[in-house]
């Protein structure tokens, strides 16, 4: 496994659901979190994934199969009473749609002494809204994120499905976060949900709308970064002092499972080696788009592809 950490990992966490998409030709494994974890640890960082699977042949399945990864299991709770998470995935010319199991393990995840020292030792941890639409799991996860340092980097994903969310879940999560990660479908939602785009504007206007958006959450939260993805079109990033913009990497689609979630993994991997926003967004999409080429979330990776993938992203820390 290439490691462009060099010897010193990053301890960084994906917080949330473990969960099959069961998908027209079968399952994969997957769930934000994980997909974010499994991304991190593949890029050279120490990365665990935080949730909570059923004590059934899913569980069993799962683990099994995380096995096979570099990635750290020792925090995944197993719940006696509820069954593994499980989403049916239904795909139209690449594009997923999901369809979720409720209530499954993932809704009742603890806040454990374990998790509490983790979470003192984690440099970056990313979460979502749809592991919190359980009041438990909400309390478990938002615990965590007030345990980390002030040094940890907190990347809310907001990661909207169907009704699994809230504005109070949103306003909650985003002034716990330092950077905030969105796509351009959510975005509008996102801005009606807290009351900061009543014109309806930035469902309208494009790139230009995007960035209003970003600017008017900085506005509103203690955010350091505001990242939203545009598909194969790219993504924007904005600070406080600059914005950047990718017009995206061109591949051949085989479905977008898990594409955004490397894109993060990538974003908050580089965010910790001190890269610059065009570096973030080169290998934010130079990873997502390397994904949404594959099948699946989780398909293998040879050690060649991530140096040349690390080679077209061309930046190493000083």
């Amino acid at each position: 496994m290439v490691n462009e950490l060099g010897p010193k990992r990053q301890f960084i966490v994906g917080l949330g659901e473990l969960l099959w998409d069961l998908l027209p030709d079968g399952r994969q494994l997957g769930g934000a979190p994980a997909n974010f974890a499994l991304m991190s640890a593949r890029l050279g960082n120490h990365a665990a994934v935080l949730s909570r699977i059923g004590r059934d042949e899913q569980g069993r399945d799962a683990v099994e199969l995380l096995r096979n990864f570099p990635i750290d299991l020792g925090y995944v709770q197993v719940d006696p009473q509820h069954q593994t998470g499980a989403v049916t995935v239904e795909l139209n010319e690449g594009q997923a749609s999901y369809r979720f199991a409720e209530p499954v393990a993932w809704d009742f995840l603890e806040f454990t002494p374990e998790w509490q020292q983790l979470a003192a030792r984690a440099d970056a941890v990313c979460f979502g809204s749809l592991a919190q639409r359980s009041a438990i799991s909400r309390q478990a996860i938002q615990s965590f994120l007030g345990a980390t340092s002030s040094n940890c980097v907190r990347i809310f994903d907001v990661n909207l499905r169907q009704h699994h969310f809230s504005a109070e879940v949103l306003q909650e999560s985003i002034e716990l976060a330092t950077i905030l990660k969105m796509n351009d479908s959510e975005v509008p939602i996102v801005m009606r949900q807290l009351d900061l785009d009543q014109d309806a504007s930035v469902a309208h206007s494009g790139v230009a709308g995007l960035i209003n958006a970003a600017e008017k959450m900085m506005d509103e939260f203690p955010l350091k970064l505001v990242c939203i993805t545009r598909g194969g079109e790219g993504s924007v990033l904005a600070t406080r002092e600059e914005i950047h913009l990718h017009r995206g990497i061109t591949t051949q689609v085989a479905d977008t499972v898990g594409a955004g979630d490397a894109y993060t993994a990538a974003l908050a991997h580089y965010f910790l080696k001190g890269a610059p926003l065009e570096v973030l967004n080169e290998a934010g999409n130079r990873w997502g788009s390397w994904v949404a080429s594959q099948q699946g979330a989780m398909a293998p990776l040879p050690d060649e592809v991530i140096t040349k993938i690390a080679s077209q992203i061309g930046w190493t820390a000083e």
